[in-house]
């Protein structure tokens, strides 16, 4: 997402990737009797089979309009009878008094496979499924056609608890990162969501069966959230990864990005939203408002070492050479990427990384771009490859969270 030199041109090769994507991409075809609208709406817990639980989709947070920092708008996927989604709030106590004012009950889509609601004794495997930059958790589920998705992945044996959690922001993502102007969007995903979707749900609650994915700056988000707390996760899935090389900047492009004014940056251009974005997330700074950031250029106006190595300590790349240990605790490691999309170079540079310190991993250069292939490889690869690597049954051993509150 982030361009070596600029922060821009990259970024804008990923929007129109996308864009391109929403045009051509191939969803799965409906299922009998699927609808293209909401077959029913209440409150999250409240429903029959087959129904929306809470907002419909569009891409669009409750209340209507484009999600903040985000031009990507999708329309909303078909739901399938005997698929159950719910639509609830789950409070980011990692993300409490985060200086950019970003909401702390944050929006969570949660998808059931259709035995959920018939076999009431069965605790199920939960995959956590992280969406790209300029995408709310709504637009990715409505994009990936999870209820479509799910229902044929039921069939072929494979149920997952799916969960698409928001991390949308004002500038168009949290980069999945740890700040004090964005909040703790790591801890978010694996604590926040992880406790609380284990309290509610049927979940078989230990880590050998709780899956991580994720796309674009998902895909990122994988890498990282998984080396900061690999005891969450019992296998990972980076699909098409951005971010993966550190950030560099020239002092030109750090001033120009700096002079975009505040009240513009939600409506600024794809790239320089990613820019804003990246550096709310990896060079925070609660003395500099409006931004809270540093931008990497010193009084002098020369580029910053220090913030351009606060950078760097965000790269998957760099990260994972003292992450290793943590990294051979997953049962298996798994990456891809198109041959169309410039992002696939780093992919290809990361599982060499890997083999070199002896981490058992896997990778895929795929035919396809950024986005064309997402959906479908998503049904036929990635979750095959979960039903392979996690615990998907309850063997009596495992942990499970307290019944009382599951529904």
């Amino acid at each position: 997402m982030i361009n070596r030199k600029t922060g821009g041109a990259l970024a804008t090769v990923i929007a129109l990737g996308f864009l391109a994507g929403t045009a051509t991409a191939q969803p799965p075809a409906p299922a009998p009797g699927a609808a293209g609208a909401d077959q029913g709406a209440g409150a999250p817990g409240a429903g029959a089979p087959g129904q929306r639980r809470g907002p419909p989709g569009g891409g669009q947070r409750p209340g209507g309009g484009a999600p903040p920092g985000g031009d990507l708008k999708v329309a909303a996927a078909p739901m399938v009878p005997g698929i159950r989604v719910d639509h609830i709030k789950v409070h980011a106590t990692s993300m409490e008094g985060n200086l950019e004012g970003e909401p702390v009950d944050r929006d969570v889509v949660v998808t059931l496979p259709p035995s959920y609601g018939k076999d009431k004794s069965r605790h199920y495997p939960v995959l956590y499924f992280l969406h790209g930059f300029a995408l709310t958790g709504q637009g990715f589920f409505d994009f990936m056609h999870i209820p479509e998705t799910e229902d044929a992945a039921a069939k072929a044996g494979q149920e997952f608890i799916i969960v698409t959690p928001d991390s949308d922001t004002k500038l168009g993502g949290t980069m999945y990162s740890n700040s004090v102007t964005t909040g703790d969007a790591e801890a978010f995903i694996a604590k926040d969501v992880v406790g609380y979707v284990d309290s509610h749900y049927r979940t078989l609650a230990k880590r050998e069966s709780r899956g991580l994915v994720g796309h674009s700056m998902g895909g990122y988000g994988t890498w990282k959230i998984a080396m900061r707390f690999p005891e969450q996760w019992g296998a990972i899935y980076a699909m098409s990864a951005c971010c993966m090389s550190p950030r560099t900047t020239t002092a030109e492009a750090a001033v120009k990005l700096a002079a975009i004014p505040y009240d513009k940056a939600p409506t600024a251009g794809f790239g320089d939203r990613a820019s804003l974005a990246s550096v709310a997330a990896w060079s925070p700074d609660p003395s500099k408002p409006p931004y809270y950031m540093d931008f990497g250029v010193k009084a002098d106006g020369t580029v910053d070492p220090l913030i351009v190595a606060k950078w760097a300590n965000n790269s998957p790349l760099v990260m994972a050479t003292s992450h290793i240990t943590q990294l051979k605790t997953f049962k298996a490691v798994a990456s891809d990427g198109g041959d169309e999309d410039g992002l696939t170079k780093d992919a290809k540079i990361m599982h060499a990384q890997l083999d070199l310190y002896g981490v058992k991993n896997s990778f895929e250069e795929y035919k396809g771009n950024h986005t064309n292939r997402i959906v479908e490889r998503f049904r036929t690869v990635v979750l095959p490859y979960f039903q392979a690597n996690l615990v998907t049954k309850d063997s009596g051993g495992g942990k499970k969270a307290a019944a009382k509150k599951k529904s």
